[in-house]
């Protein structure tokens, strides 16, 4: 089975995703996805995504690699993020945490079905949201405040009631207590596993 957590940017995916990986009872694998922007300080290549460039990505279309792809036209030019199917994946025989939008939930869930994969949607108060987002952009070495404001914007839009429910995601976790999420979350999968 496919987890796939998503949110609004700076709701707390990143760090969720990290714990519930390093918890050992849910014996989750890291999916990693690809991406072409450009990776950030304190990232690993092949932990938060596979960073590559636009030749690669093209290759990997060529073959039919690519699941699904999101195209952003950032203030730094157009970034796209990825999924591939690059034989690492064992649906069958593993279950698995990955980090994804909406739209990446859906086009996932058309490739490997709707019975193996289950969505994770985080929501936090969109002030705290914008707090964090700009925390965040103020340790990165050249901080990219316009690019964070179009994308706080843009996830309205991309995460709209509407949208949520023709996705039929219909399970939240707030997050206002990191440790509470975590603990929620993995009550949610290990039941999810049971059924």
């Amino acid at each position: 089975m496919l987890f796939c957590i998503m949110g609004k940017s700076s709701t707390g995916k990143d760090t969720i995703f990290k714990r519930l990986l390093s918890d050992e009872s849910l014996e989750l694998t890291n999916l990693v996805s690809y991406t072409t922007r450009p990776i950030r300080e304190n990232e690993v290549d092949g932990v938060e995504y596979h960073f590559v460039d636009a030749k690669r990505r093209d290759e990997l279309d060529a073959k039919g690699k690519i699941i699904e792809l999101r195209r952003y036209d950032t203030c730094y030019g157009p970034w796209d993020y990825f999924t591939v199917d690059d034989g690492e994946v064992l649906i069958d025989e593993k279950d698995y945490l990955i980090i994804g939008t909406l739209e990446s939930y859906q086009k996932i869930r058309n490739y490997y079905g709707k019975d193996k994969i289950m969505p994770i949607y985080i929501e936090v108060e969109d002030g705290v949201r914008l707090q964090r987002a700009l925390n965040r952009e103020r340790k990165q070495k050249n901080p990219r405040y316009d690019e964070m404001c179009r994308r706080f914007l843009t996830d309205g839009e991309d995460f709209s009631e509407e949208k949520l429910q023709a996705a039929n995601v219909d399970r939240v976790f707030i997050n206002n207590n990191i440790m509470h999420t975590v603990a929620e979350i993995s009550k949610y999968i290990k039941s999810a596993r049971s059924e």
